[in-house]
């Protein structure tokens, strides 16, 4: 999913071709926007090391890198669906628990996820939900997916750019499950994107923010860490979970297989879960930490937010997405790729 906006990508530099920087290096490839300024530079220094941190901002377009075993990274963050397929092709090294003294610092619904039960492959990192933002001028305001097929929006309504999002979405609106496999299911959603195609006036992820902060988008299915940013920029804007059901994802950090810096990697990820640097981090990008000793540490504005950390009774609308079976994956490719052509 493309969902974040490039922030940095910090390449080891300043070497001169006469002095080789001979310290150890781990190669780190992450979705952007997901450190603080100095998440990175503070583990070289603490450690002495270098690191190679670039970004990416789709889980396939990391895939294609690593699925050749042969990449040159370390680390990488899939979501949180897209690990027990990773770790069935033998892409992924299994953690050790004994390195990373820090785990306890999870949220409870992080320490057992329902995707990797004993943490043997991934360590949750950041976490989100997709609803909808809206500028507060619009009344009555939208509160389920099927608002989001009002003629009332035509032309200032955007959807995002992701298909398992969108048909599950249109799913929903059904009344049907967001990850249904059965065909179908996923024809009547398709039905349902055919029938909202002439009031979207685009398919954005986070391009759309400064659209709705500017008033030019009114409403949009987003995820709540970018519509978490926009809010923060816009009192004019707020945000909504869905009544029908909504999906939440986690992005995980992992060790690849092919990894010859395992030890440096634990190492990574166990400062990775250090409240101080998790709360540094979720503050710097107005993510939702799964880290609840970071958690604990940000300011109430964000520790509070309703969009970066719903209420109980909002959550348990939520289901966290599996994999779904190749048969169902390309059905729903190629259905998204009809749409975005018609």
């Amino acid at each position: 999913m493309r969902r974040r906006h490039f922030l940095f990508g910090s390449l080891a530099t300043g070497l001169s071709a006469c002095r080789r920087d001979r310290r150890p290096r781990l190669n780190v490839y992450n979705w952007s926007a997901y450190v603080a300024p100095d998440t990175i530079p503070n583990f070289e220094k603490e450690f002495g090391v270098r690191v190679r941190y670039v970004t990416y901002e789709s889980n396939e377009e990391m895939l294609a890198q690593v699925i050749t075993g042969n990449s040159g990274w370390d680390i990488v963050f899939p979501t949180h669906n897209r690990v027990p397929p990773m770790s069935s092709m033998g892409l992924l090294a299994p953690l050790d628990r004994s390195r990373l003294k820090n785990l306890p610092n999870l949220d409870p619904q992080f320490q057992s996820p329902s995707w990797d039960r004993a943490l043997e492959w991934c360590m949750p990192y950041m976490w989100f939900g997709t609803g909808i933002a809206f500028n507060r001028s619009v009344a009555p305001a939208p509160s389920a997916w099927a608002d989001l097929w009002s003629p009332r929006f035509k032309g200032r309504l955007t959807m995002l750019d992701d298909p398992e999002d969108v048909i599950g979405a249109s799913l929903k609106k059904l009344g049907l499950p967001f990850g249904s496999t059965d065909p179908d299911e996923i024809r009547r959603a398709e039905h349902e994107l055919f029938q909202q195609k002439p009031l979207v006036r685009a398919y954005l992820n986070a391009e759309v923010r400064d659209q709705l902060v500017s008033g030019d988008v009114l409403v949009a299915q987003l995820w709540s860490t970018t519509a978490a940013q926009a809010l923060d920029v816009s009192p004019s804007l707020d945000f909504v979970f869905p009544a029908e059901g909504f999906p939440l994802y986690c992005d995980c950090a992992v060790i690849l297989r092919e990894s010859r810096r395992r030890e440096l990697a634990h190492e990574f990820l166990d400062y990775l879960l250090r409240p101080a640097v998790s709360a540094a981090i979720a503050q710097s990008t107005l993510t939702a930490t799964a880290n609840a000793g970071g958690h604990a540490l940000l300011p109430d504005k964000l520790r509070n937010s309703a969009a970066l950390y719903p209420a109980l009774d909002v959550l348990r609308r939520g289901e966290w997405p599996g994999t779904l079976p190749p048969a169902a994956q390309r059905l729903r490719d190629r259905i998204w790729t009809e749409v975005k052509a018609s």
